[in-house]
């Protein structure tokens, strides 16, 4: 598909923002931007959700809440990435690590319960 010259420039606009501000394109964005129909909206989307100034959240709660989704998913780029505005905004190591605990915890138990609700499914409940 042909892109649209003005959402090209525009595309090509916002990852050298994103360039300049995180020291690199990510891949995923990199990649989105072959559609600037489709990453100008997305990038939108991202920066409305984690750099919204009118957030009822102040910045580091949103970039550590970030973090725990990340390690709840596995996502190691994005632990990585989102840890880092974390920090740079004064999350503390201790702030990160429990970040990253309850979104692993939040991942041990979703695996436990569609692992248990199959054992129930396939044995029944267990009478009292």
């Amino acid at each position: 598909m042909e892109a649209d010259p003005k959402q090209k420039e525009e595309a090509d606009r916002i990852m050298a923002a994103m360039a300049k501000r995180f020291g690199e394109v990510p891949t995923i964005n990199r990649i989105m931007a072959e559609r600037p129909d489709i990453f100008i909206r997305s990038a939108a989307f991202s920066k409305a959700i984690l750099e919204n100034p009118n957030s009822v959240l102040e910045p580091k709660m949103r970039y550590l809440l970030a973090v725990t989704a990340a390690s709840a998913l596995g996502s190691s780029f994005c632990i990585e990435m989102q840890g880092k505005h974390a920090k740079e905004l004064g999350a503390t190591r201790d702030e990160m690590m429990e970040a990253m605990l309850i979104g692993s915890y939040m991942a041990m138990t979703k695996a436990q319960s569609v692992a248990l609700r199959g054992l129930e499914s396939i044995y029944g409940k267990l009478e009292e």
